[in-house]
């Protein structure tokens, strides 16, 4: 039996601030915390279909290793790679915890 959870954060890269502070939070809690990759030479918009097809099987792989899911839901937003991650989620019967109280 693992000694630390693992917790895959989900949410939009516009929360960056926030991923940055739950990410501290959870390591210091004692949780292993897998995140989304961070780019500051490359805006979202100039990533082409098929990087992010890649970096979205990525991140559904660390979904994949986890025992659940924290949503950065800040101000209630969830976006539809986020919505795609949680539906993925709940169909591997994992843990998701939100941010913010959420209902879906």
């Amino acid at each position: 039996m693992n000694k630390y959870k693992i917790i895959t954060l989900c949410g939009s890269i516009k929360f960056k601030d926030e991923f940055i502070k739950v990410q501290e939070e959870l390591t210091l809690k004692g949780n292993i915390v897998l995140t989304p990759n961070f780019f500051n030479r490359i805006k979202k918009e100039n990533i082409d279909d098929k990087t992010k097809e890649m970096l979205d099987e990525m991140h559904k792989q660390k979904i994949d290793m986890s025992d659940a899911i924290f949503v950065i839901n800040k101000n209630g937003y969830i976006g539809d790679s986020t919505k795609s991650e949680i539906e993925y989620t709940k169909a591997q019967n994992k843990e998701i915890i939100y941010l913010e109280k959420y209902c879906m």
